[in-house]
């Protein structure tokens, strides 16, 4: 709603973890609490899903593993907003929103490239 993506982190060691978890699973304390992040980061890995599994949704669809630009290793999985065949690993996207109702669902898009000078 705020157009923010919002991933936990461990106040005392700084690592983010997702999924949230009730402790830090590096330093094993309770000091963990969402923050917002960039948004951005690459695809890892993805898959192309050709079945539409409910009334409405249009196939084909990407699966990804994002890698969120935070830290090694710090995945959030989503769909990409993009043609299924213009999709690659490495591939730079950036958070976005869907809304349904009272919910907002992060989705990741191709990041747009500045070209300031």
């Amino acid at each position: 709603e705020r157009d923010e993506l919002l991933i936990q982190r461990c106040s005392h060691c700084r690592t983010w973890q997702h999924p949230p978890l009730p402790i830090c699973a590096k330093c094993r304390t309770e000091t963990v609490a969402p923050q917002p992040v960039s948004g951005k980061g690459k695809v890892k890995t993805y898959t192309v899903n050709h079945q539409a599994w409910l009334p409405g949704l249009e196939a084909p669809f990407v699966i990804a593993a994002i890698e969120l630009d935070e830290q090694a290793e710090l995945y959030v999985y989503s769909n990409i907003l993009a043609p299924a065949d213009s999709v690659t690993s490495g591939m730079r996207v950036q958070v976005c929103f869907e809304n349904h109702e009272d919910v907002w669902l992060p989705m990741f898009a191709p990041e747009e490239v500045s070209h300031a000078s």
